[in-house]
């Protein structure tokens, strides 16, 4: 993880408020297709948008969001070892599990902050000053309703030119989660004052708030 030296830390800060998340000065609009009920009270989605220590932090502030785990999709359960991972030959992806409660949040919504606040989806194999194919951008889906919500929600955004650039989040089976070693959960609230957190992830929590005063929860 990049380290910001303190003297350029407050620029540095301001600078990223200003472009966390998403590229579009706009905020990212919401899915226009239809979502169905689901009965149970609690569901969950595999989304991976870079380190997830920032996309772990998004989704506990969402109204909602029952638990976050910071975690490996992509790859096997063998390899599923941040030293491993790093190594960018794993198939993993740095992911983040979100149980959340249907009556309150719909899986479409979660794909707005996602796309809108979380990351990048314009970068490929990369977010911010991260590098390789376990930081890129991944909708893994658990059911056809979720690959159908993810591709055409996609579709949409690329069609309205929400973003400068082409959206290159690949839209993949979820073949298996594997929860992240425990020095990775939870990083941000445990360690707010990180470089690479205040530089990074704080934007991120900034413009949730700011573009989804609603959804917005404090911890």
């Amino acid at each position: 993880m990049k380290i910001i030296a303190a003297a350029a830390l407050a620029c540095a800060f301001a600078s990223g408020l200003a472009n966390a998340g998403s590229p579009s000065v706009a905020t990212v609009p919401a899915y226009a297709g239809p979502v169905a009920p689901i009965a149970s009270s609690r569901a969950t989605a595999v989304f991976a948008g870079g380190c997830f220590w920032g996309v772990d932090a998004v989704f506990k502030h969402v109204k909602g969001v029952v638990d976050v785990v910071s975690g490996y999709s992509g790859g096997s359960a063998a390899t599923a070892k941040y030293p491993i991972v790093g190594t960018g030959t794993t198939g993993h992806a740095e992911s983040v599990e979100v149980t959340y409660n249907p009556s309150q949040i719909t899986y479409a919504d979660l794909l707005q902050v996602f796309f809108g606040v979380a990351h990048d989806p314009t970068e490929l194999d990369r977010q911010g000053p991260d590098y390789g194919t376990q930081y890129r951008s991944v909708v893994f889906y658990a059911n056809d309703e979720q690959k159908t919500i993810a591709e055409r929600y996609i579709a949409e955004l690329d069609r309205a030119k929400v973003f400068p650039k082409p959206i290159v989040t690949e839209v993949s089976p979820l073949h298996g989660f594997y929860p992240a070693e425990a020095y990775h959960q939870n990083f941000l609230e445990r360690h707010p004052d990180n470089p690479y957190i205040v530089y990074n992830d704080l934007p991120k929590l900034a413009k949730l708030k700011l573009d989804f005063p609603d959804r917005y929860r404090p911890l």
